[in-house]
């Protein structure tokens, strides 16, 4: 298995060069996490972690106030991290503890933990899921979660939280000013409510992005809602109807809509892959969104001014579209991480 990265790096999060525009996936190497097999890759805007199979982390980017430093933190016995610019959130197996950035220094971590929390025993919910509630990367760290709630994937984005209950249920509470609730409106909700339009649909996968979210079902249907600025719901933009020229203006001088142009949408809706491929995985980043098929292809689209869709180019789309260089270099996906303005890619050789 490999990883691949694309997107933003003015920091150095992809690679040795500094660059802010790195538009084609880039091959993450082994020996950035010392030789040691990457088992997951969490993006925090200005630094990116690397998680190796020994535990132990390896951290690329803006950390301690340099650009392009990388940090290994060796035989910590971590299981998953959280990370965020201003801190660390790390899984132990009985605890989890948080560091101010600021406190990692080249010789590694370098104070006490700024807050922490014991876990119980056998203990192995999907972080940032622990026992009773779930980790945030910003004070308070921690909030419960009703007791009657049997969660099976919690996502945050900037401003709301959306999870997959074990029945295969998706509720989502915080900010709702941009519909990304998926309540139908746009007011705020303090505890975790039942997506009601996705209610009877069995889900299998949910993602939170900045401002928007997405959800997989069962049988592979992606649903979209929340926030449309930059087409990352894969529905119409005008954003980007007017970037590419497409909205034609009437004799009046005024603009006429060649299609139902959607700002916010408040319901999830249903969006089509080319081909009628089934998705099997979403994730979203700040105005993006990607999701891998059961067949092992990438469909990416949103916002893609630093390259962060893997087009090869910074152009924005409203639609999904596959990113062909796994496809030609015969690379099958297995999952993917979007964060901010990146996106990270697991990969396989075709069998």
């Amino acid at each position: 298995m490999v990883w691949y990265g694309f997107g933003f790096s003015g920091f150095g999060q992809l690679g040795e060069e500094l660059n802010r525009y790195l538009p084609e996936p880039v091959r993450i190497p082994e020996a950035r996490g010392e030789g040691k097999h990457i088992c997951k890759v969490t993006p925090s805007w200005s630094y990116t972690v690397l998680l190796t199979d020994d535990g132990s982390l390896s951290l690329s980017g803006f950390i301690d106030g340099s650009s392009q430093q990388y940090l290994h933190l060796h035989g910590l016995g971590c299981l998953d991290a959280l990370p965020a610019d201003r801190y660390l959130v790390v899984l132990f197996q009985d605890s989890v503890k948080c560091w101010d950035t600021r406190s990692l220094g080249s010789h590694g971590i370098q104070a006490e933990p700024m807050w922490g929390m014991d876990l119980p025993s056998g203990h192995s919910p999907a972080f940032p899921l622990v026992a009773n509630g779930y980790v945030l990367h910003q004070p308070p760290f921690f909030r419960e979660l009703p007791s009657r709630l049997q969660a099976r994937k919690l996502v945050l984005g900037n401003e709301h939280v959306v999870m997959l209950t074990a029945d295969s249920m998706v509720l989502a509470w915080g900010a709702g000013r941009h519909g990304q609730l998926g309540h139908g409106d746009l007011e705020d909700v303090l505890e975790p409510r039942i997506v009601d339009a996705l209610h009877g649909v069995a889900m299998s996968d949910v993602a939170a992005g900045g401002w928007h979210s997405a959800s997989i079902s069962d049988g592979g249907d992606i649903y979209c809602w929340g926030w449309n600025e930059s087409g990352q719901l894969g529905l119409p933009s005008k954003a980007l109807a007017k970037e590419s020229g497409s909205a034609e203006v009437s004799a009046s001088g005024s603009e006429a809509e060649v299609s139902e142009f959607i700002s916010i949408q408040s319901f999830p809706a249903l969006i089509d892959l080319p081909q009628e491929s089934e998705a099997s995985k979403i994730s979203c980043g700040s105005r993006h969104t990607a999701a891998v098929t059961r067949c092992g292809e990438l469909f990416t689209w949103g916002w893609g001014k630093y390259g962060q869709l893997g087009h090869g180019d910074a152009k924005s789309l409203d639609h999904p579209k596959r990113v062909e260089y796994f496809i030609q270099n015969k690379l099958c996906v297995e999952n993917v991480t979007c964060r901010y303005w990146n996106t990270y890619v697991l990969c396989c050789k075709e069998k």
